[in-house]
């Protein structure tokens, strides 16, 4: 499948103009599925969920007018039958994969049994994910914790760092995880935003010598396109391709 990962959802027109070039149709004859499940563990999860849906997020993406959107929770997948939602998930046009807690998401991913499908969905399907939704489609990736997660079950290891900002040190635990494996690069959203100063450029390169892939970083107005695995970059704002990288 083709995949659009973004730092912020579709915020430019040029992310737009990607989206839809990527599924090959406008958007309003496209069908989606939004997966809002990465919002749960932290407080007020459901009340984000809601206004995503709702398209009343900062993150523009439920909102396009797609000709249909579904919702796909993957923490009930497991008490299931395949037959129940496989073949919604296989029809779908887009897999709107939102933000939040990526080791979360990875995790419900794995256990959902959807890592398992995505790579047997049309070559024509997109899965456009949404900060920790594009980064759980990686292999391999690290987030940044204020305390490292307890309910993962997923394999991981965390180490400890120290941030700089101009409001003094940051610390923070570095948790590594394992993803989807769609793509074999890494990605760390919200470059230079004042609202995660572990992701400033500096930071930003220190953070990536923790990831054993390529890393994008990536600000809001930029995003990642692959499309029969060609790499492109689509950015109204700012980014870099940081290569170094070994845990």
């Amino acid at each position: 499948m083709n995949l659009l990962l973004t730092s912020a959802g579709i915020k430019n027109a040029s992310i737009h103009d990607a989206l839809v070039s990527l599924l090959g149709k406008p958007i309003a004859e496209s069908n989606a599925l939004f997966i809002p499940t990465a919002l749960y563990p932290f407080p007020g999860g459901p009340g984000m969920a809601y206004r995503a849906i709702c398209g009343k997020a900062a993150a523009p993406l439920c909102e396009l007018g797609w000709n249909s959107l579904g919702i796909l929770e993957l923490t009930a997948l497991p008490s299931i039958d395949e037959a129940a939602w496989v073949p919604t998930v296989r029809d779908a046009d887009a897999l709107l994969v939102w933000g939040g807690d990526p080791l979360f998401l990875a995790d419900w991913m794995r256990r959902s049994g959807l890592t398992g499908v995505l790579p047997t969905l049309r070559a024509e399907a997109v899965y456009v994910g949404v900060s920790a939704g594009s980064i759980a489609a990686t292999s391999t990736f690290v987030e940044t914790y204020d305390q490292p997660p307890g309910w993962s079950d997923g394999p991981s290891t965390s180490q400890d760092v120290v941030f700089s900002s101009p409001e003094g040190d940051v610390r923070r635990t570095l948790v590594a995880g394992e993803g989807a494996g769609l793509v074999d690069f890494a990605l760390i959203p919200h470059l230079g935003h004042p609202d995660h100063p572990d992701a400033s450029p500096a930071n930003a390169e220190q953070w990536a010598a923790c990831i054993p892939a390529p890393t994008y970083a990536i600000d809001d107005e930029t995003a990642i396109t692959v499309a029969d695995g060609t790499v492109e970059v689509v950015s109204e704002g700012h980014w870099t391709l940081i290569r170094s990288g070994a845990v």
